[in-house]
Parts: structure tokens; C-alpha cells; sequence
């Protein structure tokens, strides 16, 4: 580790004032939860507070929203370390929120400013929607003002406006529906999805039982990226939402397209329905309306389920526990350096890096696109919202509307390495794509050892054969860690033997090598001149060229549910440390962001060396905890791999012998779970995403590189890529340029940009830490 760690006796003291820190003691802080709640405001809330603490600063808890700004007395609090200890996993918000009639009048807003001046706060972190947004600008803009009206009074000194000329705003969204203008994500989204994801597992049991057809109504009055994103990932026949109003005469069309899926051997049929859903002329469209049309023309036994407030409910996803660390940490920090010139802004999301805002230039696009929807202005609202492409990929990949085309391409799909969810979700997608334009899909099962075996395994993919794959953990192919080099000489003979004119690999760091090795045999077998493109999928997150990889947000979501369940063992255990350890290989990812998502105290990786100090350091770090500020559990996550002499089972045993008078330790290994279960919401839509991409670019170089007697030509080294997503977009990178930022011995790319975040996780946890801004100043206001 790169920090050295100071450990005194008087912890307790610094976990409740702060006194570990790094600036000097200049500014005060308020942080009000408004609107709506969301999971992961919490993780917000908790990140804020402890990253005021460390920097020195003053943080205050406004209960209740604008009514407790208003009410102040008890509703202002001041926080310590402490008082946001054990919520990141809890939904809601702890502080409290509520609507408040008095704060849209002046006299309500004179009131709110005498109760910050009051305690010296001049700084305002604002977690909610556009309308909170908003009030928190007026109550700016208003400032001078008001406390100009409330000196005249003498109900604040005199000198009040020279302390406090300007109060900062910094904003963040938080709502489920992610419908602000200037974030990709919001505050709760993911863990919406995860909600809606979880009844319509449950509801698809009991609908294919009874061949029945569901109605799943979930909200979105304004905004329909619950409805488009959760009906994707179902693999829903039929979306309704706001931005896409059905043209006349959608009745006959859906009841055709159900009727259709019914025909081809489907029991069930799935429709999601965003509660502001309208007609092309405006008119609501209720899932009641739905029901009767299906009912009377589709002559199908129909259900209704309205998912409701179930939605904003339970435990936030591990997704949206890291976005409310990340930007709870961002706020505060771009607070404290805040000037009398700095104009209030939003901290948001695009790709996975942070951006930086002006907050009414965000306002006012998410309004302007409340207006587009009023006046019907649809296509403008689908542009706004950039809902376009992603309605494409539902389209093409549950209406079954095949082109004829003067060629059919035969394209190979083969999984290599061990299973991760969203594989299925990707090969559904890419089977249904190339279908719906003309050409043919063939898997290998069983990786490429499906070409090595005595019994042909290479087997035609039918639009019906992948229908509930979405929906569907592992991979249905079939997946082998075997590389093309077992037997070069056969694998090219069963290319050449089914013609194929392209192949998608999907797989982790094999797959990755696996394309390395048919490129560099294209000079000893023609049959691997075709284009080959991979689609990265590992728990891992160990491949070159993507940000993240299918299957690792399942992942992290199934360690981050079992640290949770650990935690209330530990609660009951009392004084009881746990030593978790987690999949990856050599890679850290998953230890590193399931312990910013846990809040645990260490993650110990190989990407980062730790020396037997370090470790004495963190066991001292544990037993001050334990033995001066009284807490119950300790929580530590290690890497498979984390290092060949401190693993977890030196760490377990260092821990229990060190800190024997002052708790006990337990070691649990996860194990193989971790590519279990359903895939998740962002596993399901990333592997349609990458499909979508990955089938593009294989048909449209198949047609670059055909010869005109039909034999493919691919001898470019360019036509064997990878697609990933990086910073801010999907990328198409060729394999020769991710060959020089991997490390192949240790499986994993040379720079990896999790890596960043480790520092906010020790501060998180009170360790001393030179904390990386992930907003450099150069890039703040830009989107």
C-alpha cells in the first residue's frame, strides 16, 4: 500500500470530530435529502458527511427537506463519523424527506437562511429532483437578499453578509426514474430496475403456468426509461412509454405480434406499461385499456400488476451504492473549494467517469423536454432522452421481422472461459439481430472443444431457441476454457466445414487470447480470414479494451447481498470480524468496489502490494476501533489472489491472534455463487448493447471482405477487434492495439481504471489517505 498509517489512542475522538484531516477547519456544510427518496442516497449521505470530516469541515444533516430547513431547532444537526455508521445498504434516506409548501414563499426562505446563518453554513449539497434542484437555486439567488431583510430585522448580525456573501449549491439526482437532463444515471435507477427485474422473474413463473398474458405497469409519469430498459432486459413482447406513443391502430398491431409469439410454441407474453404512457394523439393509455384489448381481440386469460412504491423500496443495488459515494464525495469536495464566482452545479454520471454541470442549464434542458412531451413534440422528447438506439435494439430483438437480403451470412458464436451472466443475454441478442437481417447463427457448444470432439457440436440457433435466454444465468452453449492452439489444425477444419463468414466470441481473458491465437494463424489456415469480434464477458473484469465486462455487476451484486447478510450475523455475533474473500484471479475489481459498496475497512488486492506493516497497521486500525469507539463488526475483503504469502488465510489468522482480546475472526469464501443467479438489470441491457454493436460490425465486414466468388478475404489485422465500453461510449478496439496494454501472464490490462477509487474507500473507512479527485479541475463544467 502506498499510505502510511498513523495510529493513535484516540481514535474515538477522531471518528466524532475529525481531527484526521487534511485542510483547515474554513467552511460548514448542510446536506438535505428532498422530493422523492431513492436508494442510494444513503450511500450519498454517508460518503458527504465522512468526506467533510476528513477535510476538516463542519457537516450538518437537514431533517425532513425544505421543511426542516425551514423549521430548523432539531432538524439541523450536526453529524460525526458516527452518525452515518452502518446505512449504506439501507434504502430511503435516513435524514428524511418531504414536500414543503412553506419554502416556496419568501417568508418561508427568510426563515430557511437565518437557520444556515445560525450555524455559519454557507454551503448547501441538495440529493433530489429537478424541483428541489430548482428551490435550492432560488434560495441562492436570493441570498443577498434575504439576508439584507434579515439584518434590517436584527435577527442575524450585522456582519453576516461579508461572512457569508454567496451560499454554494452543489446538487445530486436522486430518482428513480432517470429523467434529469445532464446525468446518464440518477440516484436509485439501477436499484428500481432490480426491483421491477425481481417481480417480473416471479410473475413469468406463474404466467407460463397458466399461459397467461401480464400487464406490468411500472412509473414513470414523464420519463419511460424504467419501462424501456426493464422491458429489454424481460424481454418483454411489448413496451409502452411516454417518449414513443403508439401510432393508430396499435391494437390490432400488438395483439398480432402476441398472437405471433404465442404461435411459434410461447406461453406467456410479457407487456410493461410506464404509468404516463399516451397515445400518438396524447391520450393515456391505462394497463386496464391494455387488458380489454387483449382480452376481447387476442381472446388471452390477461393479468395486471402495478408494481407501485415497490419500486423505491429495498436494500440499494451495489451500483447504486458506488455512484452515491463517488458523488457524494465529488459534492463535498467541489464545495469546499468553492468560491464567491463559482455558479451552482450538478455532479453526474457519463459512462463511468464524473462530470461536472451548471445546474439550471440542466434544469432547463429536463424542463424543456417536459415541454416537448406536453406539446406532443415526441420525436424531439426520444431525442432529448437519446431513448432512440436502445429502442431500436428492443425492436429488433423481440419483433421477429426478418429482410430478405441476396446472401445469407452463416456467423459462428462461441463462449470461452468460465460462465458469467449476461452471456446468454448476448448471444439472444446477436441470434435475433443477424435473423431479423437476413443471415444465419450457428453455436459451438462447449467452446471451441465443441470442434475438437468426435460428435459434430456446431448446431443452427433458431429465433425460438433463444426467446428466455435473457432472463437466463450461465451460458446455454455451453462454455470451455480451452484455446484454438489444443488443436489448430481441427478447429480450422470445422471452420472451413460450416463456412462460417464470421465469428463472436464471448468470453473473459481466454476469449481475449483465444482471438489473439486465430489471428495469428491466418497465415497457416485461410478458414480464420474472417472477421472476429468479442464480446467481453467475466466476472473478473480482467479484459483489455472494455470498462466493464458481462457478468461482473451480477457479481458484485451477489457479494455485496452476502456482506450484507455477514453483517447482521455480525451484529448478532457481536465483536466479530469477517474476512471475506472474494473471485477475480489476479484482478482486484470485485474486492475493491464490493468494499466501497459495503463499507468495509480493507480490500486487499494484487494490483496493489501490501507488506506485513501494512497489515499490523490495519490490525491496530481494527483494535482502536473496537476497543475506543465500540463497534460490533469488522468487515475485510481479499481478492483470490491477493498475494502469494499474505492471503486470506494469513490475514484471518493474523487478525484472530492480534485482536483475540477484542474479537473474534471468521473467513468466508464465496466461492463459485458468484456466477450464480439471475443476471441483473445492467448485465441484461450491456449484452444486448455489446450485441448490437458486435452484430453491426460482423455483417457489415463480411460484406468489406467477401470476395466475389463468396470466400472470405478478412486478411486485415484490423478485422479482429473487441467491443467494450470506455469512458463515456461503446468502442470497437483491434485486438493489436489491446495486445500491447495487457498483461498476459498475470491475465489482466496493464491500467486499470477502478483503480482509482481505492483511495475513497479507506477514507470511507478512516484510514489516513491522499485522496485523487476523479473531477480534475480542466474537466468540471463540461459534459
Amino acid at each position: 500500500m502506498d499510505e502510511k498509517e498513523v495510529i493513535t489512542d484516540n481514535l474515538t475522538q477522531e471518528l466524532n470530530d475529525g481531527s484526521a484531516s487534511v485542510t483547515p477547519a474554513t467552511k460548514s456544510i448542510a446536506i438535505i435529502t428532498s422530493g422523492g427518496d431513492a436508494q442510494g442516497m444513503n450511500a450519498a449521505v454517508r460518503a458527504a458527511v465522512r468526506m467533510a470530516i476528513y477535510n476538516n469541515a463542519r457537516v450538518f444533516a437537514v431533517h425532513e427537506g425544505y421543511q426542516g430547513l425551514v423549521e430548523g431547532e432539531e432538524f439541523i444537526t450536526e453529524m460525526t463519523w458516527s452518525s452515518v455508521s452502518g446505512i449504506i445498504h439501507k434504502g430511503g434516506t435516513i435524514i428524511g424527506t418531504a414536500r414543503c409548501q412553506e419554502f416556496r414563499e419568501k417568508e418561508g426562505r427568510i426563515r430557511a437562511a437565518k437557520n444556515l446563518i445560525g450555524r455559519g453554513i454557507s454551503n448547501l449539497m441538495v440529493i433530489g429532483g429537478d424541483g428541489s434542484l430548482t428551490g435550492a437555486n432560488l434560495f441562492r439567488q436570493e441570498w443577498n437578499e434575504l439576508l439584507t431583510i434579515l439584518i434590517e430585522r436584527g435577527e442575524i448580525p450585522e456582519n453576516s453578509l461579508v461572512n457569508h456573501p454567496v451560499l454554494n449549491i452543489v446538487g445530486l439526482v436522486g430518482s428513480i426514474d432517470n429523467d434529469f437532463c445532464g446525468t446518464k444515471m440518477t440516484i436509485g435507477a439501477d436499484s428500481a430496475l432490480h426491483r421491477i427485474l425481481e417481480c417480473a422473474n416471479a410473475i413469468i413463473t406463474t404466467a407460463s403456468s397458466h399461459r397467461r398474458t401480464f400487464v406490468l405497469e411500472v412509473m414513470g409519469r414523464r420519463c419511460g426509461y424504467l419501462a424501456l430498459i426493464s422491458g429489454l432486459a424481460i424481454g418483454a413482447d411489448w413496451i409502452f412509454i411516454p417518449e414513443v406513443p403508439p401510432e393508430d391502430g396499435w391494437e390490432e398491431r400488438m395483439c398480432t405480434q402476441l398472437k405471433a409469439a404465442r404461435n411459434v410454441g410461447n406461453r406467456l407474453n410479457i407487456i410493461v406499461l410506464a404509468e404516463g404512457a399516451v397515445d400518438a394523439h396524447g391520450n393515456c393509455i391505462t394497463a386496464e385499456h391494455v387488458k380489454q384489448i387483449l382480452v376481447k381481440y387476442a381472446q388471452q386469460d390477461t393479468r395486471i400488476t402495478v408494481l407501485g412504491h415497490v419500486q423505491r423500496g429495498g436494500s440499494p443495488s451495489a451500483f447504486d451504492r458506488i455512484l452515491g459515494c463517488r458523488m457524494g464525495a465529488e459534492a463535498v469536495l467541489s464545495l469546499l473549494e468553492s468560491t464567491v464566482e463559482t455558479t451552482p452545479f450538478v455532479i453526474g454520471l457519463q459512462g463511468n467517469e464524473m462530470i461536472r454541470v451548471p445546474l439550471m442549464e440542466c434544469v432547463e434542458k429536463t424542463r424543456y423536454l417536459a415541454k416537448a412531451m406536453d406539446e406532443h413534440h415526441f420525436e424531439t422528447a426520444l431525442d432529448l432522452r437519446n431513448f432512440g438506439n436502445t429502442m431500436s435494439i428492443f425492436q429488433r430483438c423481440n419483433y421477429y421481422e426478418p429482410v430478405s437480403c441476396s446472401q445469407k451470412f452463416r456467423i459462428g458464436i462461441v463462449a470461452v472461459g468460465a460462465p458469467a451472466a449476461g452471456m446468454n443475454a448476448a448471444i439472444r441478442s446477436v441470434t435475433r439481430l443477424a435473423i431479423n437481417q437476413g443471415h444465419e447463427v450457428f453455436c459451438i457448444k462447449d467452446g471451441f472443444e465443441g470442434l475438437l470432439s468426435d460428435t459434430d457440436k456446431v448446431e443452427k440457433l433458431e429465433w425460438t431457441t433463444v426467446h428466455d435466454w435473457i432472463a437466463k444465468g450461465g451460458c446455454d452453449i455451453g462454455t470451455k476454457r480451452t484455446l484454438p492452439s489444443a488443436n489448430m489444425e481441427k478447429i480450422a477444419a470445422g471452420f472451413k466445414k460450416h463456412n462460417f463468414h464470421g465469428l463472436v466470441v464471448v468470453g473473459g481473458f481466454e476469449a481475449f487470447r483465444s482471438a489473439v491465437q486465430l489471428l495469428e494463424a491466418r497465415k497457416t489456415y485461410e478458414a480464420f480470414a474472417i472477421p472476429i469480434i468479442i464480446i467481453p464477458a467475466t466476472l473478473s473484469n480482467n479484459v483489455p479494451g472494455t470498462d466493464y465486462s458481462l457478468g461482473t455487476d451480477t457479481s458484485l451484486n451477489v457479494i455485496v447481498e452476502a456482506t450484507d447478510r455477514i453483517r447482521q450475523s455480525a451484529s448478532a455475533a457481536n465483536h466479530r470480524v469477517f474476512v471475506v474473500e472474494t473471485m477475480g484471479g489476479n484482478c482486484g475489481y470485485l474486492a475493491t468496489m464490493a468494499g466501497l459498496a459495503s463499507g468495509a475497512d480493507a480490500a486487499y488486492i494484487f494490483e496493489e502490494k501490501y507488506t506485513i506493516n501494512d497489515l499490523q497497521g490495519d490490525v491496530r486500525h481494527m483494535i482502536s476501533k473496537f476497543e475506543n469507539y465500540k463497534i460490533h463488526r469488522g468487515l475485510l475483503l481479499t481478492n483470490e489472489f491477493c498475494s502469494r504469502n499474505y492471503d486470506s488465510d494469513f490475514i484471518t489468522r493474523l487478525f484472530a491472534d492480534e485482536g483475540k482480546e477484542y474479537f473474534t475472526t471468521r473467513k468466508n469464501i464465496l466461492g463459485h455463487v458468484q456466477q450464480g443467479g439471475y443476471p441483473s438489470p445492467f448485465d441484461r441491457v450491456l449484452g444486448s448493447r455489446f450485441a448490437y454493436a458486435a452484430t453491426s460490425y460482423i455483417i457489415r465486414e463480411i460484406k468489406n471482405n467477401m470476395r466475389g466468388d463468396g470466400v472470405m478475404n478478412a486478411s486485415n489485422p484490423s478485422t479482429v477487434v473487441l467491443v467494450g465500453t470506455l469512458n463515456r461510449s461503446l468502442k470497437i478496439s483491434p485486438i493489436t492495439d489491446l495486445m500491447k496494454i495487457a498483461n498476459f501472464e498475470k491475465r489482466i490490462p496493464k491500467n486499470q481504471w477502478w483503480m482509482r477509487l481505492r483511495p475513497l474507500m479507506r477514507i470511507l473507512a478512516h484510514h489516513e489517505h491522499t485522496f485523487e479527485r476523479e473531477l480534475s479541475p480542466e474537466k468540471a463544467d463540461t459534459e
